[in-house]
């Protein structure tokens, strides 16, 4: 693991791959979103990344020079136990979670205060100020929702950051947009605008931009099927599982899937656009 930690460690110093390690805690969702990547909705398989795995893997990326975690799914806080497994995991790396902010009742949100006081900072779909809009590309009473749950998280000191994915804002909605999100207390530097990647059920609806491997910038992911060059590389089309980022079924430990990783990123020359990663 030495020889592995060394070279990753140079890599990332480099900038050659990222320092966060993705991990996919499920694939359903409550939503059923025009564009996602994963084609989640209620009744889709869980594909669970237990919850010991998530943590041993976190320990283990640490000592081997990642210096950060991604969760994402499907809808993380569908999970029972998430916000017990993200204080644990923040208590060895900091952690960015990507949800859609529609479960936060009263009672979850109480259970997410500790978090406040841990380095966790929660990274919230909303597509544009218009609420038809938004709701259009995600959920029917998705806006409502959304907007209702920033300023509780806000309040209770939980960062949140706003992903904003597509192009199909005008300027003058953009704007709008961006004011929405100051108003609710999340700063410009913390709202991300991101393209739709045409993979998952984007395809199906013929929206997004084709991206190739070198155009995704290096992001080690895990899920329960196994280690894959990015977070947009897990993705499933017509109930099938994309392996075509997949770096190797082996997920722990994770000396293997680094290498692997380095192994494609040395082999993988930087594309026309390496701006499309999740962060």
């Amino acid at each position: 693991m030495t020889a592995t930690a060394d070279s990753l460690r140079g890599a990332i110093n480099e900038g050659r791959v990222s320092d966060r390690l993705w991990l996919y805690s499920n694939y359903h969702c409550n939503l059923r979103c025009r564009y996602c990547l994963t084609e989640s909705a209620p009744g889709v398989p869980r594909r669970l990344l237990a919850a010991g795995d998530m943590v041993e893997s976190a320990r283990q990326a640490r000592a081997l020079g990642f210096r950060a975690l991604g969760v994402t799914g499907g809808e993380p806080f569908l999970l029972p136990d998430l916000p017990e497994v993200l204080a644990e995991l923040a208590r060895i790396l900091p952690v960015l979670v990507l949800t859609n902010a529609t479960l936060f009742t009263g009672r979850m949100l109480a259970r997410l205060r500790p978090l406040a006081e841990l380095p966790v900072a929660l990274q919230i779909s909303l597509d544009s100020a218009e609420p038809d809009l938004n709701d259009e590309f995600r959920a029917p009473h998705n806006f409502e929702k959304v907007v209702a749950a920033i300023p509780r998280l806000v309040e209770l000191g939980i960062p949140v950051r706003i992903a904003t994915t597509g192009d199909h804002n005008t300027p003058e909605q953009m704007e709008r947009l961006c004011a929405l999100h100051r108003s609710l207390g999340v700063p410009d530097e913390d709202h991300i605008v991101r393209p739709i990647v045409r993979r998952g059920r984007a395809i199906d609806h013929e929206l997004g931009v084709v991206a190739e491997p070198k155009d995704l910038f290096p992001e080690l992911t895990l899920t329960a099927d196994g280690a894959f060059w990015s977070p947009f590389g897990p993705t499933v089309h017509a109930g099938r599982l994309d392996t075509d980022l997949l770096l190797t079924r082996q997920r722990l430990p994770l000396d293997g899937p680094a290498r692997a990783l380095l192994a494609a990123a040395d082999a993988n020359p930087e594309g026309h656009d390496a701006t499309l990663n999740i962060r």
